[in-house]
Protein backbone atom coordinates (compact mmCIF):
# COMPACT_ATOMS: atom_id res chain seq x y z
CA UNK A 1 0.00 0.00 0.00
CA UNK A 2 1.30 3.72 -0.98
CA UNK A 3 2.45 5.12 2.33
CA UNK A 4 1.50 8.70 1.87
CA UNK A 5 -2.34 8.01 1.90
CA UNK A 6 -1.99 6.17 4.93
CA UNK A 7 0.16 8.95 6.62
CA UNK A 8 -2.41 11.70 5.35
CA UNK A 9 -5.73 10.04 5.72
CA UNK A 10 -4.98 7.59 8.83
CA UNK A 11 -4.38 8.18 12.83
CA UNK A 12 -2.64 5.76 14.59
CA UNK A 13 -6.23 4.63 16.41
CA UNK A 14 -8.08 4.19 13.33
CA UNK A 15 -8.30 0.52 11.92
CA UNK A 16 -7.21 -1.25 9.47
CA UNK A 17 -8.54 -0.98 6.08
CA UNK A 18 -8.57 -4.73 5.40
CA UNK A 19 -9.10 -8.13 7.60
CA UNK A 20 -8.84 -11.42 7.04
CA UNK A 21 -10.29 -13.99 9.25
CA UNK A 22 -9.67 -17.15 9.28
CA UNK A 23 -7.13 -16.66 6.48
CA UNK A 24 -5.82 -20.39 6.29
CA UNK A 25 -9.64 -21.82 5.45
CA UNK A 26 -9.51 -24.74 3.99
CA UNK A 27 -12.70 -24.14 1.76
CA UNK A 28 -13.41 -23.55 -1.40
CA UNK A 29 -15.42 -21.01 -0.63
CA UNK A 30 -13.95 -17.00 -0.34
CA UNK A 31 -16.49 -14.59 1.45
CA UNK A 32 -16.20 -11.09 0.97
CA UNK A 33 -17.64 -8.27 3.02
CA UNK A 34 -17.40 -4.88 1.01
CA UNK A 35 -19.73 -3.26 3.18
CA UNK A 36 -19.00 -4.81 6.59
CA UNK A 37 -17.94 -1.96 8.31
CA UNK A 38 -18.22 1.94 9.65
CA UNK A 39 -15.73 3.58 10.28
CA UNK A 40 -14.52 7.05 9.01
CA UNK A 41 -10.80 8.04 9.36
CA UNK A 42 -10.96 10.50 12.21
CA UNK A 43 -9.00 12.96 9.54
CA UNK A 44 -12.68 13.00 7.82
CA UNK A 45 -14.14 13.81 11.32
CA UNK A 46 -18.06 12.50 11.17
CA UNK A 47 -18.28 13.12 7.41
CA UNK A 48 -20.93 16.21 8.97
CA UNK A 49 -23.30 13.69 9.95
CA UNK A 50 -24.60 12.51 13.40
CA UNK A 51 -24.65 9.31 15.00
CA UNK A 52 -27.81 7.83 13.27
CA UNK A 53 -26.90 8.54 9.70
CA UNK A 54 -23.76 6.97 10.45
CA UNK A 55 -25.04 3.38 11.99
CA UNK A 56 -27.92 2.89 9.58
CA UNK A 57 -27.97 1.09 6.33
CA UNK A 58 -26.38 4.36 3.95
CA UNK A 59 -23.23 3.67 5.44
CA UNK A 60 -22.37 -0.25 5.85
CA UNK A 61 -24.36 -3.46 5.24
CA UNK A 62 -25.71 -4.05 8.58
CA UNK A 63 -25.08 -7.54 10.03
CA UNK A 64 -22.67 -8.74 7.76
CA UNK A 65 -19.43 -8.05 9.29
CA UNK A 66 -21.19 -10.51 11.85
CA UNK A 67 -22.17 -13.16 9.62
CA UNK A 68 -19.14 -13.40 7.69
CA UNK A 69 -17.24 -13.87 10.47
CA UNK A 70 -19.76 -16.87 12.05
CA UNK A 71 -19.60 -18.23 8.19
CA UNK A 72 -16.06 -18.32 8.09
CA UNK A 73 -15.96 -20.88 10.60
CA UNK A 74 -18.92 -22.51 10.04
CA UNK A 75 -17.78 -23.36 6.70
CA UNK A 76 -13.26 -23.39 7.72
CA UNK A 77 -13.88 -20.49 5.13
CA UNK A 78 -11.40 -17.07 4.66
CA UNK A 79 -13.44 -13.75 5.15
CA UNK A 80 -11.84 -11.08 3.53
CA UNK A 81 -13.76 -7.29 4.94
CA UNK A 82 -12.95 -3.66 4.73
CA UNK A 83 -14.01 -1.86 7.86
CA UNK A 84 -14.59 1.64 6.65
CA UNK A 85 -18.03 3.31 5.88
CA UNK A 86 -19.33 3.17 2.34
CA UNK A 87 -19.45 6.92 2.42
CA UNK A 88 -15.67 7.47 3.02
CA UNK A 89 -15.10 5.18 -0.33
CA UNK A 90 -17.51 2.34 -1.58
CA UNK A 91 -15.57 -0.60 -2.53
CA UNK A 92 -18.40 -2.00 -4.29
CA UNK A 93 -18.06 0.40 -7.20
CA UNK A 94 -15.22 1.18 -9.52
CA UNK A 95 -13.34 3.76 -8.23
CA UNK A 96 -13.02 5.96 -11.13
CA UNK A 97 -17.52 6.03 -10.77
CA UNK A 98 -18.56 9.15 -9.43
CA UNK A 99 -20.84 7.10 -6.95
CA UNK A 100 -17.65 5.43 -5.29
CA UNK A 101 -18.05 8.77 -3.04
CA UNK A 102 -21.40 9.65 -2.85
CA UNK A 103 -22.70 12.46 -2.32
CA UNK A 104 -26.14 12.02 -1.58
CA UNK A 105 -27.49 8.66 -0.15
CA UNK A 106 -30.94 7.50 0.02
CA UNK A 107 -32.01 11.01 0.61
CA UNK A 108 -29.10 11.90 2.72
CA UNK A 109 -26.83 14.56 1.78
CA UNK A 110 -23.22 13.81 2.63
CA UNK A 111 -21.49 17.38 4.08
CA UNK A 112 -17.93 15.64 4.23
CA UNK A 113 -18.23 14.61 0.13
CA UNK A 114 -19.48 17.62 -1.22
CA UNK A 115 -17.01 19.55 -3.38
CA UNK A 116 -13.90 17.19 -3.45
CA UNK A 117 -11.00 17.47 -4.88
CA UNK A 118 -9.64 15.05 -7.13
CA UNK A 119 -6.38 14.31 -4.58
CA UNK A 120 -9.14 14.14 -2.10
CA UNK A 121 -10.52 10.87 -3.99
CA UNK A 122 -7.30 9.76 -5.19
CA UNK A 123 -6.22 9.58 -1.27
CA UNK A 124 -9.63 7.72 0.16
CA UNK A 125 -9.03 5.04 -2.81
CA UNK A 126 -5.85 4.73 -2.44
CA UNK A 127 -5.73 4.16 1.11
CA UNK A 128 -9.00 1.89 1.31
CA UNK A 129 -10.27 1.03 -1.63
CA UNK A 130 -7.04 -0.48 -3.77
CA UNK A 131 -5.60 -2.73 -0.32
CA UNK A 132 -8.93 -4.04 -0.20
CA UNK A 133 -9.23 -5.47 -3.44
CA UNK A 134 -5.36 -6.28 -4.09
CA UNK A 135 -5.90 -8.49 -0.80
CA UNK A 136 -8.52 -10.12 -2.35
CA UNK A 137 -6.45 -9.91 -5.83
CA UNK A 138 -3.52 -11.72 -3.52
CA UNK A 139 -5.93 -14.54 -1.86
CA UNK A 140 -7.07 -15.68 -5.29
CA UNK A 141 -3.54 -15.89 -7.10
CA UNK A 142 -2.53 -18.21 -4.38
CA UNK A 143 -5.65 -20.51 -4.56
CA UNK A 144 -4.88 -20.39 -7.77
CA UNK A 145 -1.41 -21.48 -7.58
CA UNK A 146 -2.23 -24.20 -5.32
CA UNK A 147 -4.77 -25.72 -8.14
CA UNK A 148 -8.03 -25.39 -6.39
CA UNK A 149 -11.61 -23.64 -7.52
CA UNK A 150 -12.64 -21.05 -5.73
CA UNK A 151 -15.95 -20.00 -5.32
CA UNK A 152 -16.07 -16.29 -4.98
CA UNK A 153 -19.49 -15.17 -2.27
CA UNK A 154 -19.83 -11.77 -2.09
CA UNK A 155 -21.99 -10.79 1.47
CA UNK A 156 -24.61 -7.75 1.53
CA UNK A 157 -27.56 -7.16 3.57
CA UNK A 158 -30.44 -4.70 2.27
CA UNK A 159 -32.90 -2.25 4.32
CA UNK A 160 -36.14 -3.95 4.56
CA UNK A 161 -38.13 -0.30 3.33
CA UNK A 162 -36.50 1.85 1.01
CA UNK A 163 -38.90 4.76 -0.21
CA UNK A 164 -41.50 3.67 2.01
CA UNK A 165 -41.90 0.55 0.32
CA UNK A 166 -41.35 -2.74 1.99
CA UNK A 167 -39.34 -5.27 0.51
CA UNK A 168 -40.86 -8.88 0.85
CA UNK A 169 -37.60 -10.91 0.45
CA UNK A 170 -35.68 -12.45 3.17
CA UNK A 171 -32.68 -13.39 0.84
CA UNK A 172 -31.54 -12.60 -2.89
CA UNK A 173 -29.53 -14.18 -4.80
CA UNK A 174 -27.35 -11.71 -7.78
CA UNK A 175 -25.58 -12.45 -10.26
CA UNK A 176 -25.22 -11.45 -14.11
CA UNK A 177 -21.81 -12.29 -16.06
CA UNK A 178 -19.60 -14.68 -16.06
CA UNK A 179 -20.02 -18.42 -14.58
CA UNK A 180 -23.28 -18.01 -13.06
CA UNK A 181 -23.65 -22.12 -12.03
CA UNK A 182 -23.01 -21.47 -8.59
CA UNK A 183 -25.47 -18.33 -8.36
CA UNK A 184 -28.28 -20.97 -9.90
CA UNK A 185 -27.92 -23.72 -7.97
CA UNK A 186 -27.65 -21.84 -4.67
CA UNK A 187 -31.20 -20.00 -5.76
CA UNK A 188 -33.07 -23.44 -6.59
CA UNK A 189 -31.65 -24.81 -3.09
CA UNK A 190 -32.92 -22.35 -1.06
CA UNK A 191 -36.57 -21.97 -3.67
CA UNK A 192 -36.81 -25.52 -2.52
CA UNK A 193 -36.79 -25.19 1.44
CA UNK A 194 -40.08 -23.40 0.71
CA UNK A 195 -39.56 -21.16 3.92
CA UNK A 196 -38.08 -18.07 2.32
CA UNK A 197 -39.12 -15.59 0.08
CA UNK A 198 -36.40 -15.40 -2.43
CA UNK A 199 -35.10 -12.72 -4.69
CA UNK A 200 -33.76 -13.61 -8.07
CA UNK A 201 -31.74 -10.21 -8.58
CA UNK A 202 -33.91 -8.57 -6.06
CA UNK A 203 -33.87 -6.48 -4.20
CA UNK A 204 -31.13 -5.45 -6.84
CA UNK A 205 -29.97 -6.22 -9.50
CA UNK A 206 -26.48 -7.46 -10.56
CA UNK A 207 -25.35 -4.86 -13.02
CA UNK A 208 -22.42 -2.68 -14.06
CA UNK A 209 -22.37 -0.82 -11.22
CA UNK A 210 -21.50 -3.67 -9.16
CA UNK A 211 -17.55 -4.07 -8.83
CA UNK A 212 -15.66 -6.61 -6.82
CA UNK A 213 -17.83 -9.54 -8.30
CA UNK A 214 -16.94 -8.54 -11.60
CA UNK A 215 -13.51 -8.12 -11.21
CA UNK A 216 -12.52 -10.90 -9.78
CA UNK A 217 -14.96 -13.72 -11.41
CA UNK A 218 -15.92 -13.33 -14.64
CA UNK A 219 -12.89 -13.36 -16.48
CA UNK A 220 -11.44 -16.19 -14.92
CA UNK A 221 -14.83 -17.53 -14.85
CA UNK A 222 -14.14 -18.12 -10.80
CA UNK A 223 -17.91 -19.04 -10.20
CA UNK A 224 -19.65 -16.84 -7.71
CA UNK A 225 -23.03 -15.38 -5.67
CA UNK A 226 -23.20 -11.91 -4.42
CA UNK A 227 -26.19 -12.27 -1.95
CA UNK A 228 -28.27 -10.08 -0.10
CA UNK A 229 -30.06 -10.41 3.34
CA UNK A 230 -32.60 -8.63 4.84
CA UNK A 231 -31.22 -6.14 7.67
CA UNK A 232 -33.83 -6.91 10.18
CA UNK A 233 -33.16 -10.94 9.93
CA UNK A 234 -29.65 -10.24 11.36
CA UNK A 235 -30.14 -8.17 14.24
CA UNK A 236 -29.00 -9.96 17.07
CA UNK A 237 -25.97 -13.10 17.60
CA UNK A 238 -28.64 -15.76 17.83
CA UNK A 239 -30.54 -14.45 14.45
CA UNK A 240 -26.64 -14.27 12.93
CA UNK A 241 -26.04 -17.80 14.14
CA UNK A 242 -29.09 -19.23 12.43
CA UNK A 243 -28.03 -18.02 9.13
CA UNK A 244 -24.62 -19.04 9.03
CA UNK A 245 -25.81 -22.51 10.08
CA UNK A 246 -28.68 -22.53 6.76
CA UNK A 247 -26.41 -20.62 4.43
CA UNK A 248 -23.39 -23.48 4.96
CA UNK A 249 -25.81 -26.32 4.40
CA UNK A 250 -27.31 -24.46 1.76
CA UNK A 251 -24.33 -23.53 -0.25
CA UNK A 252 -22.43 -27.07 0.25
CA UNK A 253 -25.65 -28.21 -1.14
CA UNK A 254 -25.32 -25.90 -4.03
CA UNK A 255 -21.88 -26.45 -4.67
CA UNK A 256 -22.33 -30.39 -5.01
CA UNK A 257 -25.53 -29.79 -7.08
CA UNK A 258 -23.36 -28.71 -9.77
CA UNK A 259 -22.04 -25.27 -9.02
CA UNK A 260 -18.90 -26.18 -9.76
Amino acid sequence: MNSQPRRSLFAPQDPPPVSVFNPGGGASFLLLGDHAGNAIPRALGTLGLDETERTRHIAWDIGIGALGIALAETLDAAFICQAYSRLVVDCNRDPAAPDAIAEISDGTVIPGNQRLTAQDRAARIAAIHAPYQAAITAELARRDAEGGVTVLVALHSFTPSMGGVDRPWQIGVLHDGGDVSFAAALLRALRARGDLEVGDNQPYAMDATDHTIPRHAYARRRPYVELEIRQDLLDSPIAVGAWSHLLSGIFSKALAAGGR
